[in-house]
């Protein structure tokens, strides 16, 4: 079976951007899918996608490896390996068409029946007062979520936190979380994520200041490149310390794990190389006895296809989900995310077990 076109679709979805979708096709009719969000960079990305067709265009659909190492080079950048994710997700759907098995089955069989999820309510926050903000947690909880991550430190930076806007700032940070607290209770667990706003003092100082909100985690208060950086933050937290998401390919990952830096690796299958890849970093984290939570504030298709490899991984802790983005997020493929109680059941169908909406794809889509 060999590669006979790939398409790029994108949808707008709402103030944070584009879902883009990847197409392949086979020369025995059969279309797979796969996902390349989040680059950073849509059009130099559709442009990447267009300059590899001709390249993959009569390729066998089983060179995973091959095609991994022609097109993720170590210092490619995102924007690259984004792209090879997405064909390399789209690959596993089709290999699970042919085979009339989802592909959970491909990549060693399933240890959970269900896929626990927690809902990231960033991205429909376009309203980051603090009470609007915690509005928007209360109400993924009442969606069936037992699980919230919220990012309120969006507009700190530690360079300025000694000024007075910028302490104002970090207590606005504060009161986000304190809001959402209130709002969604004691038995939700809650995750605060500070997209590398901080440096070590000024994390330590994030710890402590946090600690009466009761975490689950603090993600990525420094940078993931910094495992000292991390290590230090560590020492003094009394919660779990995460990390990762925008690291390429397994050695990334390597001295974060060999330095104990993080209770939990992060990584995102759009753009560490897609689902074979990400196994071998789940791997890695396995033999250093941690668990990992993939990064996914994803469309529909990049988290259908992190969750199929989720529930192949022993040291699965949870993965995420972009609650409230698009009302029509599920019909767009067909009704595939089967979300109930804040946990995910894995569609039965070969491969991905998805299939786009034409009409949806149509109604939203963007030209790039």
């Amino acid at each position: 079976m060999n590669i006979a076109d790939l398409t790029v679709h994108a949808v707008h979805v709402n103030h944070r951007g584009n879902w883009l979708f990847v197409r392949v096709r086979t020369d025995n009719g059969l279309v797979g899918h796969g996902e390349a969000s989040h680059s950073t960079a849509d059009h130099l990305l559709v442009a990447t996608l267009a300059r590899a067709r001709s390249r993959l265009i009569g390729r066998d659909t089983s060179d995973l490896e091959a095609l991994f190492l022609e097109m993720a080079r170590p210092n490619a950048g995102m924007v690259a390996w984004t792209a090879f994710s997405a064909v390399e997700q789209a690959l596993w759907d089709l290999a699970g068409q042919a085979a009339g098995a989802p592909v959970y089955q491909l990549l060693g069989g399933r240890c959970l029946p269900r896929i626990r999820l927690y809902a990231n309510v960033n991205r429909a926050a376009a309203n980051r007062d603090p009470l609007a903000y915690a509005e928007r947690a209360r109400e993924a909880v009442e969606a069936g979520f037992r699980a919230v991550k919220c990012a309120p430190f969006d507009d700190v930076s530690w360079k300025t936190l000694d000024d007075p806007e910028g302490r104002r700032a970090y207590e606005r940070g504060l009161e986000r979380v304190r809001r959402i607290r209130e709002a969604i209770g004691d038995e939700v667990a809650l995750s605060v994520d500070c997209h590398n706003r901080f440096d070590v003092p000024t994390a330590r100082r994030a710890a402590k200041d946090l600690e009466p909100f009761r975490l689950y985690w603090l993600e990525a208060p420094v940078p993931p490149w910094d495992p000292a950086g991390l290590a230090q933050v560590k020492a003094g937290l009394n919660t779990r310390l995460v990390a990762g998401e925008e690291l390429l390919g397994r050695a990334a990952y390597l001295p974060l794990l060999a330095s104990r830096a993080l209770d939990v690796i992060m990584f995102d299958v759009k753009h560490t190389g897609g689902l074979l890849e990400s196994k071998k970093i789940a791997a890695l984290a396995e033999a250093h006895q941690t668990p990992v939570s993939p990064h996914s504030p994803a469309g529909p298709v990049a988290h259908l296809a992190a969750a199929h490899l989720c529930a192949t991984l022993p040291n699965f802790l949870n993965l995420e989900y972009a609650w409230g983005e698009a009302p029509w997020r599920n019909d767009l493929v067909g009704g595939a995310e089967d979300i109930r109680d804040g946990y995910l059941t894995l569609p039965e169908k070969p491969g991905l077990g998805l299939a786009l909406d034409e009409k949806l794809l149509a109604a939203h889509a963007v030209e790039l």
